[in-house]
């Protein structure tokens, strides 16, 4: 299972977690949603069927396994963000690290022993 915060407390709930999950993985299977978000295999298959029923997730069988898709034009179901788009969160979670870009030949600074 996932570690546990060092405050105890998460910004993102469950449910943003899986979402972004399948996001990252949309052939992510249950254990492992389980495991990345720090539930049960069983609380993994409730949190995303809600998603389903709710509209922002949708699953497509593919042989013996899933394959996720999100509705990223969906309003996030939070009043104080309901203008925001879960495209709009998404895209700012996986989004590569400050530190990943800087990394990028055309971002490095100019050598300073010539």
């Amino acid at each position: 299972m996932a570690s546990i915060s060092p405050t105890g407390w998460t910004f993102l709930t469950s449910h943003a977690r899986v979402l972004l999950c399948t996001a990252q993985d949309p052939d992510i299977r249950l254990r492992e949603i389980g495991d990345r978000v720090g539930v049960t295999e069983r609380a993994a298959h409730r949190i995303v069927g809600d998603l389903v029923d709710a509209g922002y997730l949708s699953r497509e069988r593919c042989g013996r396994r899933n394959r996720y898709t999100i509705n990223s034009s969906l309003s996030l179901p939070d009043p104080v963000a309901r203008r925001q788009r879960v495209g709009d969160l998404l895209a700012l979670l996986t989004e590569p690290a400050p530190a990943a870009r800087r990394s990028s030949p055309s971002s490095d600074p100019p050598d300073a022993s010539r």
